[in-house]
């Protein structure tokens, strides 16, 4: 399937490179358009409409005629002379955000738009980091590992679809379009536009007496295994299997076998997850073989206990105890089902999975398998705390790497970084507007701190936000009504942005402050929006939701508690790098929230996705 990927402008900035570039221009294909001059040492295009790059999706690959380049006329030694820089367009299509992709080139600096951004020149160069130079840190680790990349093994009709797409959150028609008897091929690579952060590679299971099928997964992890690059390598396997009845025989052959090549070390270090599907129908099966006389005087509560035990204990014997015969007692596995009211065992499965790869795998790998899932919100605000550690939050209350530039810009980079974990299905990039930025900066200026926080007190983050989501939807004027946030975007933003970095106790508050408020802003979205496509109202609803909490209050309450005690902010940067780790533990919506969180929000009528979007 064709996918589209437009390209708004170029900026070609060569005010570090030694030689005078004479002009330059954009090829692609037989297409060539000219790059103007602008302002000093740089060229610069729009195009309008924007031109269009185009892969095929199922491949990751783009066709042949469609070759990027740049063009680039210099003199050297009174010589005129020239270049051709290719522009991968698979690089540019995984670029982090979405807002734009930057190359560099020796000392010549080429930033692609893909946003469309209508800002001016100024905050252009500031968006494109040109005016700053800070990138943020998931640009280093996307690089190494752009994308999760998983083996899925399973016979047709066991669930793998419905599992990619719940996990992953994606179209299965899209993914798993294959899934037919004899038609998967394992070395295809599976991707989605919705989610650009994994990739699928699908085999069927193995079946009785049939060993071709085993030699080839065995052949495929042997050369994942051996490839050099984090990126090509395999990070991790789900085995899936669905539950059987009592009796019901779980492995064949094929399966026994390539469980002991794992036992005996010959698939390596790859972490293999066995995965038991359709849990619902043995929750069923068990309700339907309980004995009702015995059920009388039980509550709605102790009678799913029940149910509970006696599940898990068929499980033990029908699946864990075969499978522990051939792959000793140390198999990780996880009972999952895709139908609603059992979210729970998929953050289970993604919560082990993460796990294995962090524990046999290089930390980047691991990081990506939260990034890319769209289950597990603790997960994601895990990794973001990973991410922060390894550069700009260590360092926030002294930063080096800040001094000299403007607030905006400090804020800009810190703010890539939270989107980018985070990963919503955000195809128009709504969360790197500025609109979005200006509403998030405002946010930090207007949002009083509320009374005294009790130590003692324990919040949950969640299921308090339904309640907030609920009030707010049903004072709604009607069905129809836009959605006004108190901290309007598009106002004029605050004058502090654009003031140089310096150390203060106030500019680490308003630091500490964005990462929190942005943060938790986007643990409600992932509330709101329910693994769909993102909006500009369902945005607002999640903003208002959270200002409209007593969280936001309490988050800068404990914040200026913290700041107002230190004395000497040169020494604080560890500290501070643990508060912020403090809060966001303490705020973070668990795995075993979820189940309860979907229920809940099912029970609330929205709308947000049933109406136009509105403006900011």
């Amino acid at each position: 399937m064709a996918h589209p990927l437009p390209i708004y402008g170029i900026t070609v900035d060569f005010s570090k490179f030694k030689t005078n570039t004479e002009s330059a221009e954009v090829r692609i294909g037989k297409f060539n358009s000219p790059i103007k001059h602008a302002e000093g040492k740089s060229l610069c295009e729009t195009f309008s409409p924007p031109m269009l790059l185009w892969c095929l999706v199922c491949f990751r690959m783009f066709s042949r005629g469609d070759i990027f380049s740049l063009h680039v006329r210099y003199k050297k030694r009174f010589v005129m002379k020239t270049k051709d820089i290719t522009l991968d367009p698979d690089d540019i299509f995984l670029a982090t955000g979405g807002q734009e992709y930057i190359k560099l080139y020796k000392k010549i600096r080429i930033v692609v738009n893909l946003s469309g951004n209508t800002s001016t020149k100024a905050e252009q160069a500031a968006s494109s980091g040109q005016s700053s130079g800070l990138l943020p840190t998931t640009s280093a680790i996307f690089e190494k590992c752009p994308r999760f990349r998983i083996l899925v093994i399973g016979k047709v009709g066991v669930g793998k679809s419905s599992l990619i797409d719940q996990v992953f959150g994606v179209d299965k028609q899209q993914i798993v379009e294959h899934d037919k008897p004899g038609e998967a091929i394992i070395d295809k690579e599976f991707t989605s536009p919705e989610n650009n952060r994994f990739v699928l590679h699908d085999s069927k299971g193995f079946e009785p007496g049939e060993v071709e099928n085993l030699t080839i997964v065995q052949n495929f992890i042997e050369r994942r295994r051996n490839m050099p690059d984090l990126k090509d390598q395999l990070h991790a396997v789900w085995l899936c299997f669905q539950i059987p009845h009592a009796g019901g025989r779980l492995l064949e052959t094929g399966t026994e076998d390539f469980l002991k090549s794992k036992r005996d070390g010959t698939l390596g270090d790859v972490p293999v997850i066995i995965v038991l599907t359709k849990y619902d129908k043995l929750i069923e099966h068990v309700e339907r073989t309980l004995d009702e006389a015995s059920l009388d005087e039980l509550s709605d509560k102790a009678f799913d206990e029940l149910v509970k035990r006696k599940a898990e204990a068929e499980v033990q014997d029908t699946c864990i105890g075969p499978l522990e015969e051939f792959s000793g007692s140390d198999i990780p596995h996880a009972t999952i089902s895709t139908e609603k009211g059992y979210e729970e065992t998929l953050t289970h499965l993604i919560e082990i999975t993460e796990s294995c790869v962090n524990q046999h795998l290089a930390p980047e790998a691991a990081v990506m398998t939260s990034v890319a899932q769209r289950v597990h919100p603790g997960l994601k605000i895990d990794a973001l705390i990973k991410f922060g550690k390894q550069r700009y939050w260590k360092a926030l209350s002294s930063c080096p790497m800040f001094k000299k530039h403007q607030m905006q810009d400090c804020l800009r980079v810190l703010h890539n970084d939270i989107i980018d974990v985070w990963n919503f299905r955000d195809p128009h990039h709504h969360l790197h507007s500025q609109e979005f930025r200006e509403l998030m900066m405002n946010m930090v200026d207007k949002i009083q701190a509320g009374s005294t926080v009790d130590p003692t007190k324990t919040l949950t983050f969640g299921l308090s936000m339904v309640g907030t989501i609920a009030g707010i939807v049903s004072a709604l004027a009607g069905p129809a009504a836009p959605i006004v946030v108190p901290i309007a975007a598009g106002a004029v933003v605050v004058v502090w942005v654009r003031d140089v970095y310096k150390m203060s106790h106030v500019v680490l508050q308003r630091f500490m402050a964005y990462i929190m408020h942005l943060t938790l802003v986007l643990q409600t979205l992932f509330i709101v929006s329910e693994g769909r496509e993102l909006t500009r109202r369902a945005i607002k609803l999640a903003v208002k939701c959270y200002v409209a909490s007593s969280i936001s209050e309490e988050v800068l309450t404990r914040i200026q508690d913290y700041v107002g005690g230190l004395a000497v902010l040169e020494l604080a940067d560890k500290d501070t790098l643990d508060k912020i780790e403090e809060m966001l533990q303490f705020y973070k919506i668990d795995g075993a929230q979820v189940t309860e969180l979907a229920a809940q929000m099912s029970n609330l009528q929205t709308n947000i996705y049933l109406l136009p979007d509105e403006p900011w």
